[in-house]
């Protein structure tokens, strides 16, 4: 089958390819940049931005599929780069299945689609757990409105689906735990509140394994069909624990410094009005999006994901980061 990823060159992306050619289908990849990793797999890469609708629509050409996994991410930037890439490059996608007849769109959405800063629902299914409101970052808002999109889409021509993993990691991530790491050898990081809120994450390979099997249930009809699903290891743990097992995988120290969460929240609006109107260069060092994400609970209920999809991560929280630390190692 031939199938184009979007985004294919960056860290999920690239474990999406790998999934998929090994299961002998015909992958290309449709992003900005040319990628050196991706000429390695064997694959076509097409050079273009989302917004252009003509680039994707002639991208997608010929294809039985598509794994829409691009998107602007981040805390930071203007409205208007964020609903170029989220919004309007998630409608070109829609688009150009229409255009081409492609039958399967399988999307990487983000739990923060449905983030509230205050009482969070812990434990919830995509089903019960509301969008979120007032959102206080651009890429949840236009991610929001791209999942509604992409839902809103399914019907007999074009079966989709939204998956909304949850703090991807693990070996070849160049964004999380570099960040991490050179704030801690900095002497900047430090926990919001106590550390104890409980988060769920995704280590890499459960995260693309989570898309090949919704990708396999997903049809005109199916159960799985025009719905959104949460994904992640379904092995919730406190914040600290996770951020100090990371650092520890980088063999860095663990961070026991907190800051309260009122304080952090003050410092990330200071920040925020800093950079917005003088402007400085580069991205804030605290957002209040940021500080609600670090101090908030969020876990969710992986039984539907395992209902629809079959899904049931193969590997574990322990298992990845052993695997982390033997990458990083070699790095």
């Amino acid at each position: 089958m031939r199938i184009l990823v979007t985004g294919g060159g960056g860290f999920l992306g690239q474990a999406l390819c790998r999934a998929l050619l090994e299961r002998g289908h015909e992958v290309a990849s449709f992003s900005r940049n040319h990628h050196p990793a991706l000429d390695v797999l064997g694959m076509r890469q097409h050079a273009g931005d989302l917004a252009d609708r003509d680039a994707v629509i002639a991208a997608t050409r010929g294809c039985d599929a598509i794994f829409h996994n691009a998107a602007k991410a981040g805390a930071w930037g203007s409205h208007a780069s964020y609903h170029g890439a989220n919004v309007i490059g998630t409608d070109n996608v829609i688009a150009a299945c229409r255009t081409h007849g492609i039958e399967r769109l399988v999307y990487t959405s983000s739990p923060s689609v449905t983030h509230r800063a205050t009482n969070p629902v812990a434990g919830g299914t995509a089903d019960d757990v509301p969008y979120g409101e007032h959102f206080k970052a651009h890429y949840p808002a236009t991610k929001a409105v791209a999942e509604r999109a992409v839902l809103a889409a399914n019907d007999s021509g074009l079966a989709t689906i939204a998956l909304r993993p949850r703090l991807i990691w693990g070996p070849g991530d160049e964004q999380l735990l570099p960040r991490l790491v050179q704030r801690a050898r900095a002497g900047r990081l430090r926990l919001v509140g106590n550390g104890d809120n409980l988060i769920d994450t995704t280590y890499i390979d459960n995260a693309a394994q989570a898309h090949v099997d919704a990708f396999d249930r997903l049809a005109p009809g199916a159960a799985c069909a025009g719905r959104a699903y949460f994904i992640s290891n379904g092995e919730p743990r406190p914040a600290r624990d996770i951020i100090n097992a990371l650092l520890a995988a980088a063999g860095e120290r663990p961070i026991v410094k907190h800051v309260p969460f009122g304080l952090a929240y003050a410092i990330g609006g200071v920040c925020e009005a800093a950079w917005t109107l003088l402007p400085l260069a580069g991205e804030p060092p605290l957002t209040r999006f940021l500080v609600e994400q670090l101090a908030t609970t969020h876990w969710y209920d992986m039984g539907p994901a395992t209902r629809d999809l079959g899904y049931v991560p193969r590997v574990s929280i322990d298992e990845g980061l052993l695997r982390l630390k033997a990458a990083w190692g070699g790095c």
